[in-house]
Order: C-alpha cells, then sequence, then structure tokens
C-alpha cells in the first residue's frame, strides 16, 4: 500500500509519498514527472514518516541546513538512477556540483545523469537542485528554475543573473 500526505511550503504544494515506513517520493506542484509510479490507490494518511519529513521541510525552509540522512529515504529506480541519487546526497548544502562531475565520478554519460537527475523522486530531500551545468547555469529543474534558484538561493549559494538566465557567482 503507499500513502500520501500534501504540504504547503514557500515553493508550492508538496506531495509527500510513503510505503508506511520510508519516504518514497516528494514532488513539487507541476514538477515534470509528478507523483511519476504513484499507485493509483494511494491513501491520504498521517504517518510518523510524513511527521518526520514535515519537520525537516520546515527547518530546511526556515535556512537550516538538516540531513537527508535523518529520515527513512527509499527512493525507486534502477541501479544507476540509485547510484545517482547516492551521489546527490553527498553535496553538502550551499554546494553545487555539475553534471560532468557527477558523470566523471561514476564513469557515465553526462547525458545519462542528467536523465537520472531529472527522475529524482524525492526533490529538495535528495537535493537535485544542487546540479548545475559546467558553466555554472542553472539549467534543468523539473519543477522549474524558478524553483531551483529559490532554493539555492535559501542555501546561501550566490547567484548573477546573465545574459542567458541565472549562473552561480
Amino acid at each position: 500500500m503507499e500513502y500520501i500526505k500534501r504540504l504547503t511550503s514557500p515553493v508550492g504544494e508538496l506531495t509527500l509519498a510513503s510505503d508506511g515506513e520510508s519516504l518514497t517520493g516528494l514532488w513539487i506542484a507541476g514538477q515534470k514527472y509528478h507523483s511519476a509510479g504513484l499507485a493509483p490507490d494511494a491513501a491520504e494518511a498521517q504517518l510518523p514518516v510524513f511527521a518526520a519529513a514535515a519537520e525537516w521541510l520546515d527547518r530546511y525552509f526556515a535556512g537550516e541546513s538538516p540531513e537527508p540522512g535523518e529520515l527513512a529515504l527509499a527512493p525507486r529506480g534502477s541501479g544507476f538512477r540509485l547510484s545517482v541519487w547516492r551521489r546527490l546526497l553527498e553535496i553538502p548544502s550551499g554546494a553545487i556540483t555539475s553534471y560532468g562531475e557527477i558523470a566523471r565520478a561514476l564513469g557515465a554519460p553526462a547525458r545519462a545523469v542528467g536523465g537520472a537527475v531529472g527522475h529524482n523522486p524525492i526533490s529538495i530531500i535528495i537535493p537535485c537542485h544542487r546540479v548545475v551545468g559546467s558553466d555554472g547555469a542553472l539549467t534543468g529543474y523539473a519543477a522549474g528554475l524558478d524553483v531551483k534558484r529559490r532554493l539555492l538561493e535559501l542555501e546561501g549559494v550566490r547567484l548573477e543573473q546573465g545574459p542567458r538566465g541565472w549562473y552561480t557567482a
């Protein structure tokens, strides 16, 4: 059985999903692949994992840097996608990396890494928003570049508007 919980946040409504014990999804309203793979009979529920995630998110949006390891996470994906998502968990709050850097670390094509990052099922907590283009440009965020910019600014990443969009300073 799958369960869901909806929360309000500074970046819009969030949908959380759980298998009853671990967090399996977190999507921002309007996000590409929103609730992808979520069972159609998922039931609204009050679960300890949702309470823990809500508290984590409250701290995050208050400007703190809670650790993803504080939560029971169980993203679903291929072995390759799971390896990319584990790599994302290593990026500390306030830091960034590029798709190419992740690709080199994993010995995989940057395009494949981009696909895995784009299909991250637990947004914000698995910090795919911390991945930028090799030139520092904000690119490819399933919830939109405005949300990505807001999350990075919240974490203290300095950004500048360039001729073709936002860049890390």
